[in-house]
């Protein structure tokens, strides 16, 4: 079977990302397509992968800031024709979706992050991403013609896949398709769980620093119930977040992939106070056998189940974390009951997922039989 990957940039490192590395180990062959790519701002791995660039990646300045360049992704994608593919493996949340190919040879299979969001939630979009006014001033008046666009693409996608049951109901929302779920994968067999009296009396955050992720609510609730607050990680939030925390919230700043195992193990509990599609590092605590509390909403749907691996907090107010935080007794949840949940996220559970999905797909497609996923994990 010859499989192509598909990317829709490579100038960052997030989530997408480590999916991306998770499927190019699963399909080492194949070629990774992407609209731009930056070697010196990608991990070193990167350079030994077939990457394939598009001709935006030549525009000047768009590896350090592609956002400006947005409205140019929908005519770059929608000009690439990818012949000679049996399967057309797409790992999306721009426009990547929108590249032709032939119905009649291939089978593009989509692993949707999000429906493109500056597109669908424009307003949510600009605060998420901090984007300036001249940014914001040419995406409004095209934000109709990128929808349209965006949906006629979306079409021309022969499978999609959910990362979780939020972006299912957004992908029937937007883009008025069905989808399965796989969840993302994480390396679960990284956390494990400690002895009981190893367990330290705080709370924990590690995340990027940005105003969306709302960690400006977990400082104030900690503030002001004086309880131990440890947050990991870096960003352009870090002053105004330090300037409304109190004696007993401590910023760790970057932590070390070798000292976040045992970061997570030692917590109380993990909080995860904003709204996300799927959410990585909640799986991450509870396979430690710490348990979450999460707003109840996004991709928190899934990973916490409340009274088992942990807690959701109803309102994205400090008002609502400081209920459940007040109230909180780490002692009630089963450490090995919490990290069972978080294996059903793990790293090969995607990978017999996908591999199958992808298989059944395409001989579904070479039959010209309909298509019903049959899940070998379940």
């Amino acid at each position: 079977m010859k499989l192509a990957l598909v990317h829709d940039w490579l100038n960052q490192v997030g989530g997408a990302e480590d999916v991306l590395a998770t499927l190019v180990d699963m399909y080492p062959q194949s070629p990774v397509y992407t609209s731009i790519y930056a070697p010196d701002i990608m991990p070193d791995f990167y350079h030994k992968w077939d990457i394939r660039t598009l001709w935006i990646d030549k525009l000047p300045g768009i590896h350090d800031h592609h956002q400006p360049y947005l409205p140019m992704y929908p005519p770059a994608w929608g000009g690439l024709k990818l012949d000679g593919y049996d399967v057309i493996l797409s790992n999306k949340s721009g426009f990547c979706h929108g590249l032709q190919f032939d119905t009649q040879q291939s089978v593009h299979v989509c692993y949707c992050l999000a429906p493109t969001r500056y597109v669908w939630q424009l307003d949510a979009y600009i605060a998420r991403e901090g984007l300036g006014k001249p940014a914001e001033m040419v995406l409004r008046p095209l934000v109709n013609w990128l929808k349209q666009w965006d949906y006629n693409a979306a079409q021309r996608v022969t499978h999609f896949i959910a990362i979780s049951t939020e972006i299912q109901e957004r992908i029937q929302t937007y883009y008025d398709r069905d989808s399965e779920i796989i969840f993302p994968p994480v390396e679960t067999e990284r956390f494990q769980p400690v002895a009981p009296e190893e367990v330290e009396d705080y709370f924990l955050i590690v995340s990027r620093l940005i105003p969306y992720k709302r960690i400006d609510l977990a400082v104030q609730a900690a503030t002001r119930l004086n309880l131990p607050l440890k947050i990991g990680g870096k960003g352009r939030d870090m002053e105004r977040l330090k300037a409304m925390a109190g004696p007993t919230v401590e910023f760790l700043g970057f932590v070390p992939d070798d000292e976040l195992p045992s970061l997570m193990a030692k917590a109380k509990a993990f909080l995860f106070p904003g709204l996300e599609d799927f959410g990585i590092t909640p799986v991450q605590a509870e396979a430690a056998g710490r348990p979450v509390i999460a707003y109840g909403g996004g991709g928190a749907l899934d990973t916490v189940i409340p009274g088992v691996t942990g807690e959701h907090f109803a309102d994205m107010t400090v008002d609502s974390l400081v209920e459940v935080m007040s109230q909180f007794d780490a002692t009630r949840y089963d450490p090995q009951k919490i990290r069972q949940h978080a294996l059903k996220f793990d790293v090969r559970i995607f990978e017999a997922q996908i591999k199958a999905f992808v298989e059944q797909a395409s001989a579904a497609h070479q039959t010209g039989e309909s298509f019903i996923w049959k899940d070998p994990i379940s």
